[in-house]
């Protein structure tokens, strides 16, 4: 399961983190996988305050909403890191890592996001392709968007044809490891949203119990 989440950045947050961008330094992205000759981008350099300071301005925004919250239920999120792409660049089909060395503990990604910050309409291409199976979605969300999937789907970022990408990137160890206990939780917490004032307060109650149970069971 994916989620995708509009506005995760307000648009005065997106207008201060692309000046930041423009004042960044980057470095080949190939530093942070070497070994991946299919990755060809251009990463924010780690030592750059102006990028660090746009990195902040994102994290802080993933951290307050309540939605990607439901859904990730986080333990650690990395620090988000831009992703540059002009023409002809490209990241061929990969799995992300499974442990990232973000701090002096290496962090489980079983989470990762994109958050997108070009005007999709000011580059072709560049499209984010999660495959499922047989089944491919294919995504280039609006600036300040998000997406959310499991760190263990195949996929890819098609080649730039004209223009430049611009996203953010970062990986999320939760509470739940298992992609499949956090969709049902969250479907669980759907149901209790949408529907639990309508539902007689005994059901109401069964709900939050299986919900509450569930959760002594699987959080970690």
């Amino acid at each position: 399961m994916f989620l995708q989440i509009d506005n995760v950045l307000t648009s005065a947050e997106v207008q201060s983190v692309m000046e930041l961008a423009g004042r960044t330094r980057y470095i080949n992205g190939r530093a942070s996988n070497p070994h991946n000759t299919t990755k060809n981008n251009l990463i924010q350099d780690p030592g750059c305050p102006l990028g660090q300071r746009a990195s902040q301005i994102v994290l802080a925004a993933i951290q307050r909403s309540e939605e990607a919250r439901d859904f990730l239920w986080p333990k650690r999120i990395a620090v988000p890191q831009f992703l540059r792409y002009g023409p002809g660049m490209t990241y061929g089909a990969h799995v992300d890592a499974a442990f990232m060395n973000v701090a002096a503990q290496p962090l489980r990604s079983d989470v990762s996001c994109t958050v997108f910050l070009s005007d999709p309409a000011g580059y072709a291409g560049g499209e984010l392709v999660i495959h499922l199976g047989t089944e491919t979605v294919r995504l280039k969300g609006s600036a300040g968007s998000a997406v959310f999937y499991p760190s263990t789907t195949l996929h890819e970022v098609t080649p730039v044809a004209s223009g430049e990408r611009l996203v953010m990137i970062t990986f999320i160890e939760s509470q739940l490891p298992d992609a499949a206990q956090r969709e049902l939780l969250y479907t669980l917490n759907e149901v209790r949203a949408l529907e639990g004032l309508n539902m007689q307060w005994r059901n109401r109650m069964s709900l939050e119990s299986v919900i509450a149970n569930l959760l002594r069971m699987w959080v970690r």
